[in-house]
Parts: C-alpha cells; structure tokens; sequence
C-alpha cells in the first residue's frame, strides 16, 4: 500500500572537515554542480517533496531548513519542516550517487509493512572484537553483517517517536535507524549497489565524478 505524502530529507548541514573543503561539504563542487544537488535530484524523482537541511546561515531557498548540533538533531529539524509526511526518505548529500531505483526499493519495504528500511552492504572483511588494549576477544560472522547507507526510509510517525529523545542520545545516534530500533521498530535492509559511495575524503571525491561522468553516458546502475 503507498505512503503519501512521501518526503525526502536531504542531510546536508556537515562540515567537510576532513575533505579538506573550504566550506560545508553538501555545497562542494562535484561534475559541474554542488554535490548535494545529485541527491536532491534523485529524491525528487520519487518523492512528493525534498527539504534540504543545510548549515545555519543558509537557508535561503525553497525547502531550506538550519540543522542542529547533530546529524540526528538535523533530521528532526528537516521532519518539523514537513508535518504533512506519512513517510519520509533520510539521505546524505555525501552520497550523490544514490539513483531513484535504489529509493524506491527502501520506500517499497516501507509500505509492505517494515517501519524502516536501510540501504546497505553485506561485510566482506573479516571483523573483529578488541578491547581496549588492542587484544582481540572474538571474531564476528560476517555472514550476518552489513554495513549500513542511506538512503533510510521509515514511516514517519515511528521516526518522529524515534527522535523524541533526550539531546545526548540524539548526538549518540550513529544513524537514525538505530533510534527507531531502540525504540522497537521493525527495520529491515535493502542491498545497495556498489556505487552508492559517500565522500569523505578528496580522493572518495575524485572517484564519485568519474563515476558520474560515465552515468552521464547512460550507464548508471539502479
């Protein structure tokens, strides 16, 4: 069954500290165009409204929210400025290469019933369990391990619940998915392709244009 209003909140108020940028990532120049502009392309071929969440002092513009303190306080804010939204798409504009078929599949979980639904890896490498001294306590299996992306999509009356907690637990949260996990939503994940890179750092930056450039020539994997 379709959730609508579906909106898409694009986390775009980091700092792009370790890329080495001048200013905040989601506005560094990135195949011709201000890298979060990719994601907000993307959502908005799915979704029935994209806020952006940026730095505050940046706002100006349609669907322009200031961010908080925390990813997980930017996201809040983002979903305040959409109370219409039955569900929501959580994305981070350091990821421009997210395409619409990757979207659709979170928001498809969504609506056959999971409260959440997570782009994600299966773990390739061996992991293992250290303490604080370095010495290994155990090896993980793998085999029930990923790694966990965006683009997030939940029911967003279950994210809202989510957020509802005090301000530490909101800077704690590593994604938003663990909130509504801890709050006892069902979350499931959705296998993302290769391609779904995040920019961290300026040669992540120099792989995501390349890529880019040759999904310009028709070949872009959803």
């Amino acid at each position: 069954m379709a959730v609508r209003p579906l909106v898409g909140i694009v986390a775009a108020a980091g700092s792009g500290e370790r890329l080495g940028a001048s200013g905040p990532k989601a506005f560094v120049p990135c195949g011709g165009r201000p890298l979060l502009d990719w994601s907000v392309e993307a959502l908005g071929a799915v979704c029935d409204r994209v806020v952006v969440v940026v730095p505050p002092g940046l706002e100006a513009g349609p669907d322009r929210v200031g961010g908080g303190a925390s990813r997980s306080e930017s996201v809040l804010a983002g979903l305040r400025s959409a109370p219409e939204a039955e569900a929501c798409v959580i994305h981070d504009a350091a990821r421009p290469l997210v395409t619409p078929g990757l979207i659709q599949r979170c928001v498809a979980a969504v609506e056959r019933g999971w409260d959440g639904a997570v782009a994600a890896a299966p773990v390739t490498d061996t992991v293992k369990e250290a303490a604080e001294d370095g010495r290994v306590t155990r090896t993980l299996d793998r085999s029930c391990l990923w790694s966990v992306q965006t683009p997030q999509a939940f029911r967003a009356e279950v994210l809202r619940r989510a957020l509802t907690v005090p301000r530490d637990e909101l800077a704690a949260a590593t994604d938003d998915a663990s909130l509504v996990e801890g709050a006892g939503g069902s979350v499931t994940v959705i296998d993302a392709p290769p391609e779904n890179i995040k920019v961290t750092r300026p040669s992540d930056l120099v792989t995501v244009q390349s890529l880019l450039l040759r999904s310009h020539s028709g070949s872009r994997v959803d």
